[in-house]
């Protein structure tokens, strides 16, 4: 007589699959509510990077993007740090730095005739 793989199972076997599954969701769910929050701190640090260096949306996520790889710091951090820093706290040298040669690099390639 065969079995099914259901009959096989034992009450359990059966919750500790269910103990795992709702673990493996909670912490999905947690990892989509950390990202939430960085996304809309990256999209104000991109806002602050429009005003304040007169920059185009776009480019705001590209000074971003690359003051991140050129200094080895999460995007969510480095946008952390433009947000303060409109706040009036100071930048670390090595963000400020890069974020003036990232900002100066759109600015060159936003003006016409160059």
């Amino acid at each position: 007589m065969a079995t099914s793989e259901y009959s096989e199972a034992t009450p359990a076997s059966a919750d500790s699959r269910l103990r795992h599954e709702v673990e493996r969701l909670r912490a999905e769910n947690d990892q989509l509510g950390e990202a939430l929050v960085s996304h809309a701190v990256v999209d104000q640090a991109i806002g602050v990077l429009t005003v304040l260096g007169q920059i185009a949306p776009w480019d705001g996520f590209t000074v971003l993007r690359e003051v991140s790889q050129h200094t080895n710091t999460k995007l969510s951090t480095v946008a952390e740090h433009v947000l303060k820093h409109a706040q009036g706290a100071a930048l670390p040298d090595e963000l400020l730095t890069e974020l003036r040669a990232a900002l100066a690099r759109r600015t060159t390639v936003s003006q016409p005739g160059t």
